[in-house]
C-alpha cells in the first residue's frame, strides 16, 4: 500500500479501490488486530459523530473484501467480530 500515491497492489497489480475503500483499508492498517466497532468506523472513516443505524460499514467492508482477500468467502485479513464489528489481521 502506497499512502502517497493512494495505491494498493495485490500480486503486483493495482487494486481499483474507491476513495472510501482506501480510507477504510488505511484505518484498518493503522489498528492491526484491534476490534473496531461499526460506530468507531463510522466516526473515524466517515466522520459521523452521532449514533447511527446503518449498513454502510458492512457494505464497504464486503466490497473491500472482494478486492483484497484471496477468497472473500473465507476472509483471513478483514474479519467479522460477531455482534461487535471488525478486526484487521495484517498480511504476513
Amino acid at each position: 500500500m502506497d499512502l502517497n500515491k493512494e495505491e494498493v497492489l495485490r500480486g503486483g497489480r493495482p487494486l481499483n479501490l474507491t476513495a472510501k475503500e482506501f480510507s477504510l483499508l488505511r484505518y484498518f492498517l493503522s489498528k492491526p488486530n484491534e476490534r473496531l466497532s461499526r460506530q468507531v468506523l463510522l466516526e473515524q472513516v466517515w466522520g459521523y459523530n452521532r449514533l447511527l443505524q446503518t449498513r454502510t460499514v458492512d457494505l464497504h467492508v464486503a466490497q473491500l473484501r472482494q478486492k483484497v482477500e484471496a477468497n472473500p468467502k473465507e476472509p483471513r485479513h478483514i474479519l467479522t467480530v460477531f455482534r461487535s464489528g471488525y478486526k484487521f489481521v495484517p498480511f504476513p
